[in-house]
């Protein structure tokens, strides 16, 4: 028995990348999620291939592929936090030296099958009734035999060049196919209508799963950096709470190296907007700032979205995922070396007309005032290229940013008039 027998008779290669994953889970996590993000990644292309609603994105790769909008846009919201852990614990597995666990195989072998499980209750060409109240077993990842040895890294890297080779050729095949054989064509109907048809009946089944949360979290603090493996970095207990006793607990706290906290997190269920633990996670800044003599950063998530909220520099505002500890000391270092930037002298070698002045004066005056964006609006021959350098001169001269990034939509434009 297996988590992944739906699979068997519509998508057969999908199914079977999908048992090996979840048969190794417990022998062998490296290959385990090795061949989960197999089992994604022939997901993935199965979509694109079949529904003209994915659009092909500006590379065949299953990043590419996943972050493409129309991509994110159409699957359900828990499901695209889970192909992004499937396919990051994948790509650790096959390029990385970083130990896999088999906590981390089983998770992400169960969130392989919640998004399958989507797949063949979208697009089934049969009926969906056995699909119907299906859940995942762990017990089933247990093999039934022992495994007699385990994929080194080097074997893994060699037999995912192999695969991909493979896939190009049968890709190329099915491409050539495709122009000549009306087959395609009508399978590709049929796919559509059964879409259409399974959508129109109420889809039941519990893609979240509160109890991952905390791993999604976990593994996105993992990835930056964080180990946490000390008591005080879960569920660290504060005082000055408003409450009856003043005690509270901190969902995660941040250190730096010097013992002073850098950021708190507050997690909040998965199906729960994470901005509803807003204000809890600014009275446990508030309480570690009155412990320690430093306010950290806010951050509160449901393991799916996450807010950063710097409350002294800026409002919140969504990111895409944790800070690394460097990352986080160089913004708290900043609150201490930041100059103003509303009366700073502007550089006159660099721009000498008053309207330029005004616009860098606005700007910084809005920025001091703990906006994020500007967007300054000049003709033609008004001095646009200087203006902006001699503002990222001053940002960058009182402390306020480290390196300022220039985008041009010609390569005209960014090379340099005389000289090699």
């Amino acid at each position: 028995m297996s988590n992944f027998r739906f699979l068997s008779t519509e998508w057969q290669e999908i199914g079977e990348a999908a048992t090996k994953a979840e048969s190794l889970a417990h022998a062998d996590p490296r290959t385990s999620c090795f061949y989960a993000r197999r089992s994604l990644e022939l997901a993935v292309e199965w979509l694109y291939d079949h529904d003209s609603s994915f659009k092909p994105p500006y590379e065949r790769n299953l990043s590419a592929m996943l972050h493409e909008p129309s991509f994110r846009d159409q699957l359900l919201p828990e499901l695209f936090p889970k192909t992004r852990f499937i396919k990051d614990l994948g790509n650790q597995a096959a390029h990385s030296k970083k130990p896999i666990r088999q906590f981390d195989a089983i998770q992400v072998t169960r969130e392989l099958f919640h998004f399958t499980y989507w797949l063949a209750r979208t697009y089934s060409l049969g009926t969906t009734a056995q699909l119907e109240g299906l859940t995942f077993d762990p017990n089933l990842l247990k093999p039934a035999k022992p495994v007699e040895s385990h994929q080194s890294l080097p074997q893994l890297q060699k037999l995912e060049a192999d695969l991909k080779e493979r896939d190009e050729k049968v890709a190329a095949q099915a491409k050539a196919l495709a122009e000549t054989d009306a087959h395609i064509s009508q399978l590709k109907r049929e796919i559509v209508e059964a879409k259409q048809r399974n959508q129109k009946v109420p889809d039941t089944h519990d893609y979240s799963e509160a109890q991952t949360r905390d791993y999604f979290i976990d593994l996105l603090l993992r990835e930056a950096g964080w180990k946490l493996d000390r008591n005080e970095d879960r569920e660290y207990p504060v005082k000055g709470m408003p409450t009856d006793k003043g005690d509270g607990f901190a969902d995660y706290v941040l250190w730096g190296d010097n013992g002073l906290p850098l950021a708190v997190v507050e997690a909040k269920r998965t199906k729960k907007d994470p901005r509803i633990g807003q204000q809890q996670a600014k009275l446990y800044a508030d309480c570690l700032e009155k412990m320690f003599g430093l306010r950290p950063l806010i951050f509160y998530t449901n393991g799916y979205t996450t807010w950063l909220w710097d409350d002294e520099m800026y409002p919140p505002r969504q990111v895409s995922g944790f800070f690394t500890k460097d990352e986080l000391e160089l913004r708290i270092q900043r609150r201490k070396d930041r100059k103003s930037i509303a009366t700073a002298v502007i550089n006159k070698l660099i721009v000498d007309r008053y309207y330029q002045e005004e616009s860098i004066r606005a700007v910084t005056g809005n920025f001091e005032a703990k906006q994020r964006k500007e967007l300054v609006v000049m003709a033609t021959g008004a001095g646009k290229t200087r203006t902006v350098v001699a503002l990222s001169e001053l940002l960058r001269r009182c402390n306020w940013v480290k390196r300022a990034l220039f985008l041009a939509d010609r390569v005209a434009l960014v090379k340099p008039k005389f000289g090699s």
